[in-house]
């Protein structure tokens, strides 16, 4: 994947949009790539957008948008009593179940570090959290909740979340969003990619990193490397 990707930052530029935070790209992506020229064609989203990172010999923060201290403990005690309210059992934990990421609360159902085995098994039709994003949409009215990843459920400001980075992308890198396409895998109503659809960009729907891999070769395969890396955007 960390080549299919590198090849695809020598073609187009590329932003990663997700629900984790700085440190998460940092090991999950960074990590994983060449530190060379083709940096320069990678835009870091992280926290839903709330958060923009751009490389110019080094990583810098465009801007974040943060919570007060009084949204924080709102966002917190309202995810506690959509738990308990929820009566979902959750027998084991790996890691913080809420993480403060400054930007967005997270609630991961088994914890931050649970086993991928373990958060495909856990809600792969997403009836548990849309139960419990039913009470969080009436007790963080205003707020936007979005469920993501495999257990997750994402908080940020009103308005605020991978829409409001794709309008970002628009503002910072000077490209429109007929220019862009997005892959995501929670593109449905209450879904965090979906607020990305709704602003108006193609979105290619997937299932797992697998059918990720493969939209990215289908566009590799489309795109004449002569063309000007500018010409499209993947997000």
């Amino acid at each position: 994947m960390a080549a299919i990707f590198h090849d695809l930052l020598g073609i187009v530029q590329v932003a990663v949009i997700s629900g984790g935070d700085w440190p998460q790209f940092e090991k999950q992506v960074l990590a994983n790539l060449p530190k060379d020229v083709r940096l320069g064609n990678l835009s870091l989203l992280p926290t839903c957008g709330t958060k923009f990172y751009q490389y110019t010999a080094e990583w810098k923060k465009v801007y974040s948008e943060d919570f007060t201290p009084d949204e924080k403990t709102k966002i917190i005690d309202a995810l506690h009593q959509a738990v308990e309210a929820s009566g979902i059992s959750f027998p084991k934990l790996w890691g913080k179940q809420i993480e403060d990421r400054e930007t967005q609360i997270t609630f991961s159902a088994l914890g931050q570090s649970a086993p991928l085995e373990e958060k495909e098994k856990w809600d792969p039709n997403f009836a548990k959290r849309k139960k419990m994003k039913e009470g969080l949409d009436k007790s963080l009215a205003g707020f936007s909740v979005n469920l993501g990843g495999a257990t997750s459920i994402d908080v940020t400001k009103p308005g605020i979340d991978k829409a409001y980075g794709i309008n970002k992308l628009v503002e910072i890198l000077g490209i429109t969003k007929e220019e862009m396409i997005f892959i995501g895998d929670a593109i449905f109503p209450g879904g965090n990619d979906y607020p990305a659809k709704e602003s108006g960009v193609i979105s290619i729907p997937v299932r797992d990193p697998n059918q990720t891999r493969l939209a990215i070769e289908a566009i590799i395969a489309c795109l004449d490397k002569d063309e000007k890396p500018r010409d499209w955007k993947v997000i």
